[in-house]
């Protein structure tokens, strides 16, 4: 049997004000054990609504657990991370590729965040590429007209 880290381990570090986090209006959680009754009031302290996944509801975590799966696969893997200022860093530029240029095939190979834009014919050596996370990931643009 795995058991989870003991209560007090889990609360020091879930306090927004204490992470440098940004205000978060909701939590969402599943049941699990290692999420204890003080890690609740802590946050709910800092004006947080902590809501919990219905009991035996397999799927309720689908969406949040695949992109989690996404970020690990596609950048978190194949990087070293060297601190939480540059975990951050990474997360970001992640994020933002994966919202507005990464397609998704649930949209029909849209951005999330995209703007629709009518396809341009584009010359191949009018083609440019953009680096980022130290060349792990390509975004492709044409040149502007």
């Amino acid at each position: 049997m795995l058991l989870g880290p003991p209560e007090p381990y889990t609360i020091p570090g879930s306090c927004p004000s204490t992470t440098g986090l940004p205000a978060i209006r909701f939590l969402i959680r599943d049941r699990d054990t290692k999420f204890c009754r003080p890690f609740d009031t802590v946050l709910r302290s800092e004006g947080m609504r902590v809501i919990r996944t219905p009991i035996q509801a397999h799927n309720a975590n689908a969406h949040a657990e695949r992109v989690i799966e996404t970020m690990r696969a596609e950048c978190l893997d194949w990087t070293l991370i060297l601190g939480r200022r540059h975990l951050d860093r990474t997360l970001r530029i992640y994020a933002e590729h994966y919202n507005r240029q990464r397609p998704h095939r649930a949209i029909r190979l849209a951005t999330p965040l995209g703007v629709a834009r009518v396809p341009v014919p584009v010359s191949p050596r009018d083609v440019r590429r953009r680096d980022l996370l130290g060349g792990l990931i390509h975004e492709y643009h044409g040149l502007a007209a």
